[in-house]
């Protein structure tokens, strides 16, 4: 399996536990592995025959936008799902973090990883 990744999306989301949190946006950046067979895609020369990653980011981008959760848990299992179930992806590593939400850190989030790879 081919890998095609996505890394650095910011998006604008409204995601936090405390009430000021819940009031704002804030930036969350996004990173993504998908796996795929590119081979097809490669021989036609076709965005059909491949993942559309412009498709993929503004599908993302409209649901982190128009969501509203306490937790980074419940967005990037979100996200995951629309992923396989929408785009049929057989697997994802997903990553999803927080700039500025630990005071002294650069960053804070989570890594999953969802479907079957098959290599």
């Amino acid at each position: 399996m081919d890998t095609i990744f996505l890394r650095d999306l910011e998006i604008n989301a409204t995601i936090g536990i405390f009430e000021w949190e819940k009031r704002i946006k804030q930036k969350v950046r996004i990173d993504l592995e998908m796996t795929t067979d590119i081979v097809k895609a490669a021989a036609s020369d076709a965005i059909e025959d491949t993942l559309d990653y412009k498709a993929i980011s503004k599908r993302i981008i409209q649901f982190v936008e128009d969501s509203r959760y306490e937790l980074i848990e419940t967005l990037i299992e979100k996200v995951s799902e629309i992923l396989l179930k929408e785009f049929n992806i057989p697997w994802v590593r997903l990553t999803i973090s927080k700039p500025g939400a630990v005071r002294g850190s650069r960053d804070v989030g989570i890594t999953i990883e969802r479907g079957e790879r098959t290599d």
